[in-house]
Formats: structure tokens, C-alpha cells, sequence
């Protein structure tokens, strides 16, 4: 899987710098090692393979369970070291599978709103983040991705050379452990973690978040 992984992954950057204009900022404040959520904005099916080529550390994704399964994406997904989680509802196996991850002192991809966004804005994120940091103690990094939207097929990136852009922040850690969570609590975390990535984005992509505080 490792070689899969570096090999798509330069394929990747290859495609990015010969078809779009595309721009990282902030990858001095990846920790080099060490367990790692990496928590970004969803707009394209791009988008995983778009943070692996941008931030320097193997990303393992915790991925829905539709696309890990479908005949199209799920081979890809399953071969680049993805898992499969259940929308929805409180998947033990899902969260017990992220926390070994990150026990391995591997960087965990996660996407809090749990789908893509239909309109580009940030849309109201999902619990699992959260509960996963709590249990893990892992480090938090925020990413915001803007242009991948615009991609919707192979005409649009070969002559439209879109921006695309990935914005990283600086990681931190929730303020309290999950003993002491309870759901408003859990919410509120959630609600941090979204306000660091809208923080990140333009204005315009930042949608129920955008007039919230980190």
C-alpha cells in the first residue's frame, strides 16, 4: 500500500502543476511525525488525493462507507489504505479503527461534514472529529481547500487551469477530554474545529460557520 500510495500521490502533483494553478500555503506547520487529524472542507471527490499531494506527511482517510464499497471509487480509496465508516449512526468499529491509526503515529484524514458540499459552503459537521481527538489526544490540523468545486470533468481541467488552493493551519488540541464531553459540549467542540477551517477559507465558502469564532 505504501508504494501505491507515493506513487498515486506524485501522479497527483504531476497532474496539479501541469493542469492547474495550484497553490499550498502553511505546510511549515505539519509536524514532521506524530499522530495527526487532518480536518478539511469536502467539494470534490478530489479532494483526498488533492491533501495527500499537498501536505507531507501518508494520510490514511476514514472514508463513507457508500464510496469505500462502490464499484467505481472503492477499489482506488481501498488501495490508497482508506476504511470505510457508517453515516449516521455511531460506528464503534469506525472510531476504534481511527484511534489505531493514530496510536501507529500515522496521520488520519477526516472530512467533519461527512459528504461533499453541494454548493462549496461548509455545511454542519458530524460528532466524529471530535469524539476521535478526544479518545486519541491527537494533535488537530486544519485545512481549508477552495477551487476543486470548479473541477467537474476532464474539459474544465485541461483548458480551464483552475485555481486550487489549500490553506494549513496551525494544529492544536481540543480543551477537555471525553469523560467530561457531554453532547452540547461535543457540539461546541465540533463547532471549533469547523470555525478553525472556515478560518481558512474565503468568506464565501465559509456557510454556517461564517460567523462563528475559533
Amino acid at each position: 500500500m505504501p508504494l501505491f500510495y507515493y506513487t498515486a500521490t506524485a501522479t497527483m502533483k504531476t497532474l496539479l502543476l501541469t493542469f492547474s494553478r495550484w497553490r499550498v500555503y502553511g505546510q511549515e506547520n505539519v509536524p514532521p511525525k506524530g499522530p495527526l487529524i487532518v480536518a478539511a472542507n469536502h467539494i470534490n471527490l478530489a479532494d483526498p488525493p488533492l491533501l495527500c499531494a499537498s501536505i507531507p506527511r501518508r494520510i490514511v482517510f476514514m472514508i463513507k462507507q457508500e464510496l469505500y464499497y462502490s464499484p467505481r471509487g472503492g477499489p482506488f480509496v481501498r488501495a490508497f489504505g482508506s476504511f470505510p465508516i457508517h453515516r449516521g449512526k455511531l460506528d464503534r468499529e469506525a472510531l476504534h479503527q481511527a484511534v489505531r491509526v493514530l496510536e501507529q503515529g500515522l496521520a488520519l484524514g477526516m472530512f467533519p461534514e461527512g459528504t461533499r458540499s453541494p454548493n462549496a459552503q461548509l455545511q454542519q459537521a458530524y460528532l466524529g472529529t471530535a469524539l476521535i481527538a478526544l479518545r486519541s489526544g491527537a494533535p488537530i490540523l486544519p485545512v481549508g481547500i477552495n477551487g476543486t468545486e470548479k473541477v467537474k470533468g476532464v474539459k474544465e481541467v485541461v483548458f480551464g487551469h483552475p485555481h486550487i488552493t489549500v490553506t494549513i493551519g496551525q494544529p492544536f488540541f481540543l480543551p477537555t477530554n471525553e469523560d467530561k464531553a457531554n453532547n452540547v459540549q461535543m457540539r461546541e467542540l465540533t463547532d471549533l474545529i469547523m470555525s478553525r477551517i472556515a478560518e481558512l477559507l474565503p468568506e464565501s465558502y465559509r456557510g454556517v460557520y461564517g460567523d462563528r469564532k475559533g
